[in-house]
């Protein structure tokens, strides 16, 4: 591909893209996204609006549709916010807390209307019934509920894991300590801690008067407030919360949405109002259009509105996709803008090489927010919108988040600007830096020679959802690099011997003492056994993140296993790759990263070295689903399904416990016929394996 038709790819339709374009403008956008959503939900410091983050996930999910092979290992279809941050303990949810999909448009919201209606068979969209209520911009939040009594409280992180804040919320007065009436004896109720408008102006007046920082807005008040350390800090702050959803529960809440809130709002919770039951899209869009009138009177700050459905049967038939409901979705309100000066563009080095520019500009407020630097993505970005140093540019943002470069004033562009040259060299090591054919980030070459690389690498490995060492954190880790204590991830498990044998012991290094240092030793060793899927996931295997590192865990179960048959997946067709590629949501571009980081020899070094080191990796185990006679097993649709669709049956296989696969090898355990059925219903026969028609398949999982 040229470079001017690399310059040219985001302006394409996902339609009308190219195989090469498409995996090009995917591996761009799990970067992008994955930056942001880890500043968003654990730092509480977006640089992008709202707007502009929907759009990358919307431009993603229509690539991923037209493609659905190309489907990244990364995706961001694949994941949830971003994981817990240091200082609270972590806390396990035990139904997990997505997301929702986004609309943007009317035709959006026709469009959702339909394929509920499709997926549940339904002719006439008037027969759905749907709740309408506002998207309240704060910081989600799970309360549990034991015999009525509040017993935990949790953030959502990324969506598995969130952060005990439980003494905090206490302190919030529309948090019930103890529910009144008939209970169940489990009850998660879940929704929004926020800072009504009001109440923000005066925490400002008061943090100005202090001659403390002043928050940017309501929802970062509300999520630095609830992250206090300290709950007396939280107490003194003006928290509400809004509850309107649920997570566990010991007994049904009732047989729809709108019964639920009200059982909530009777035990003392407020709901988000207003609220509304609508039917088909056109009353939603009514709605929709009445609470965006609406928005500037309300005391709290939304950024759009949802829609659920509201039959409880109905959504449990709906089910989930990877990161959110299919029967729910935001409907957002449109962005803000304004101008500023572009006074320079920097390049950030990440742990996997990757050189993203940075527009640093003269800071502007856009709707309350003051905003000095925003991501250009990649120089492909640049070039499409001509952006160059000096330039005024049009900065967007929506809701509460500062926002990313729209366009340049071109009208308005000095008459000496000059185009901007991306470099070809790494600034950090002076290495060459390099763009393969047909990817749209250009990478320094330097590797672990490289300093932004090789720290980055080592926190990553380190991270909370990697080996989750407390204690090794930025600045520690680029203290041990630079003296050579720490190389490369064998070295962090020999921290404690080297130690013994030095001369300067870290207990009498300036900043540390004999506490800290046996803390970080005994965090270190603590680590030393890790779980498959998290091991995966610290050694940092581009377009590997958390979720396909627990697809391979789950498909290869312990180390040895997934090594063996990594080595032997490298021929091309033999039965290991086919189970690769086979395993569902995982393609050959993933594929060729793994196989790519087992082909190098000093990869290979890491992992000996690691188990030299005394790591102890444990085999995974599959989340026990009750009495489910297809857990653990392997299905395989083909051909039509005439009583379900197949998306509603893939969707019921996973939720007992199956893993549902998209290719019939030997290892297959099911393999489910329907009409029309072709190669894979002969495979399966020639194989010997198991196959059921339809209604076998529905007669074996309908007990459970």
């Amino acid at each position: 591909m040229t470079a001017g038709a690399r310059e040219a790819v985001r302006d394409i339709p996902a339609d009308e893209l190219s195989p090469e374009q498409a995996a090009e403008e995917l591996a761009a956008l799990a970067a992008e996204i994955a930056h942001h959503d880890t500043l968003y939900h654990q730092q509480d410091r977006p640089e992008i609006s709202d707007a502009a983050y929907d759009l990358l996930r919307r431009r993603n999910d229509a690539i991923e549709l037209r493609f659905p092979e190309l489907k990244r290992g990364d995706s961001p279809s694949r994941k949830v916010g971003a994981a817990p941050a240091a200082g609270f303990a972590k806390v396990r949810h035990a139904v997990p807390m997505l997301s929702l999909g986004n609309a943007f448009a009317g035709e959006d919201v026709q469009e959702f209307v339909q394929r509920i209606c499709r997926f549940l068979n339904i002719k006439e969209a008037d027969q759905v019934e749907f709740v309408a209520e506002p998207k309240i911009d704060g910081l989600s939040c799970s309360l549990r509920y034991e015999k009525g009594r509040l017993v935990l409280a949790a953030t959502r992180g990324d969506g598995q894991e969130g952060e005990d804040v439980t003494a905090n919320v206490r302190t919030i007065g529309d948090v019930p300590e103890q529910l009144a009436g008939p209970v169940p004896d489990v009850l998660e109720v879940r929704g929004e801690v926020y800072m009504d408008r009001a109440e923000f102006m005066a925490l400002n007046e008061r943090q100005a008067a202090a001659g403390k920082p002043i928050f940017a807005n309501p929802r970062n008040a509300a999520a630095g407030s609830l992250r206090q350390l300290d709950s007396r800090i939280t107490a003194s702050r003006p928290l509400g919360f809004f509850g309107y959803s649920w997570g566990e529960v010991s007994e049904p809440l009732g047989t729809t949405q709108w019964e639920v809130r009200r059982r909530l709002e009777d035990w003392g919770f407020r709901p988000n109002k207003p609220a509304e039951l609508c039917c088909g899209a056109d009353a939603l869009l009514r709605y929709y259009d009445q609470v965006q009138e609406r928005r500037s009177t309300l005391p709290f700050d939304i950024d759009g509105v949802v829609y659920k459905v509201n039959r409880l049967d109905w959504q449990d038939r709906l089910g989930f996709v990877s990161r959110a409901p299919r029967w729910a979705i935001a409907h957002k309100f449109p962005a803000e803008q304004a101008q500023t000066r572009l006074k320079d563009i920097t390049i950030q080095v990440g742990r996997t090489g990757a050189m993203t520019p940075v527009a640093e500009l003269e800071p502007v407020t856009v709707g309350g927010v003051v905003v000095s630097r925003a991501t250009l993505h990649n120089e492909d970005e640049i070039r499409r919108k001509d952006v160059r140093k000096g330039d005024l540019v049009v900065v967007q943002r929506a809701g509460d988040v500062i926002p990313q470069i729209v366009q340049a004033v071109l009208d308005k562009r000095p008459a000496d600007s000059e185009a901007y040259v991306f470099p070809d060299h790494c600034p950090v090591c002076g290495s060459a830096a390099v763009r393969p054919e047909g990817e749209v980030i250009r990478r320094c070459t330097g590797g672990l020679i490289c300093e932004a690389q090789a720290v980055e690498r080592l926190r990553h490995f380190v991270s909370r959802d990697a080996f989750d060492i407390e204690g090794l954190g930025e600045k520690i880790i680029r203290e041990f690099w630079d003296e050579g204590m720490v190389r490369r991830p064998g070295d962090i498990f020999r921290l404690r011997e080297k130690d013994a044998a030095s001369l300067t012991r870290l207990k009498n290094r300036h900043g540390w003492g004999e506490k800290s240092a046996a803390k970080l030793f005994d965090s270190i060793d603590a680590r030393r056994s890790i779980p498959l899927d998290r091991f995966i996931f610290a050694l940092g295997i581009p377009q590997v993140g958390q979720t396909t590192a627990r697809l391979l865990a789950r498909s290869y179960r312990g180390f040895d296993h997934w090594r063996e048959q990594m080595a032997a997946a490298q021929v091309h067709g033999s039965e290991a790759y086919g189970e690769l590629i086979g395993i569902e949501q995982i393609g050959p571009s993933v594929a060729d990263d793994l196989l790519g980081f087992f082909a190098e020899p000093h990869n290979l070094e890491v992992l000996d070295d690691l188990l030299a080191a005394g790591v102890a990796v444990t085999d995974f185990v599959p989340p026990r689903v009750q009495s489910s006679p297809i857990a653990g097993k392997t299905v395989v649709f083909t051909g039509t399904l005439e009583t379900v669709t197949r998306s509603e049956a893939k969707a019921r296989a996973e939720s007992l416990g199956a893993k549902v696969a998209g290719s019939v090898s030997s290892k297959t355990d099911y393999v489910v016929v329907g009409a029309d059925a072709g190669s894979k219903a002969t495979k399966a026969r020639d194989l010997g394996l198991t196959t059921l028609t339809e209604q076998e398949w529905l007669d074996l999982v309908a007990s459970q």
